[in-house]
């Protein structure tokens, strides 16, 4: 049996597409999403577990039922103007999702994650290209929740 990996906000259209892209690499993706913003039609390489990152039972379930070994996480709310009018909203889906996901992870011995982060931890550049060691400074909560993941990605190993 290939090795299971679950896609958070796999129903998305950039999650969709990884789905896609890990079935024809020969992997089994298991798709993780609330369908809050995603689409059930989008899901066409693998199963659907429809569920929330906070629910953390449910989530470890997936997890242990589908015996993924890898994360790749794309799950959330990503509207800058939304997040400005909304920034607990923003906060409470994305930092407190992932950190869900990181501790489900941990519960699960799952050591793998590939996160989709956004452009938007830079803020205004000074120059261009924009590369990692380019100094970051979000304009927004949107781009403020990201970072905050970044940072605790580093925490978790």
């Amino acid at each position: 049996m290939p090795d299971s990996i679950l896609v958070t906000g796999g129903a998305g259209y950039v999650g969709s597409h990884a789905c896609k892209a890990l079935a024809r690499a020969g992997y089994r993706p298991v798709v993780y999403d609330n369908l809050s913003r995603g689409h059930r039609e989008a899901v066409r390489w693998g199963p659907l577990v429809e569920g929330d990152l906070n629910d953390m039972a449910q989530l470890v379930a997936a997890l242990e039922i589908h015996q993924v070994t890898a994360i790749m996480h794309f799950a959330a709310f990503a509207y800058v103007g939304e997040s400005v009018e909304q920034p607990e909203t923003y906060y409470r889906n994305n930092v407190g999702g992932t950190l869900a996901l990181l501790a489900a992870m941990r519960k699960a011995s799952i050591g793998t994650i590939v996160f989709s982060s956004t452009c938007a931890v830079y803020g205004t550049p000074d120059r261009l290209p924009i590369g990692e060691a380019t100094e970051k400074s979000p304009l927004n909560p949107y781009g403020e929740t990201k970072l905050a993941i970044e940072r605790a990605l580093r925490w978790y190993g």
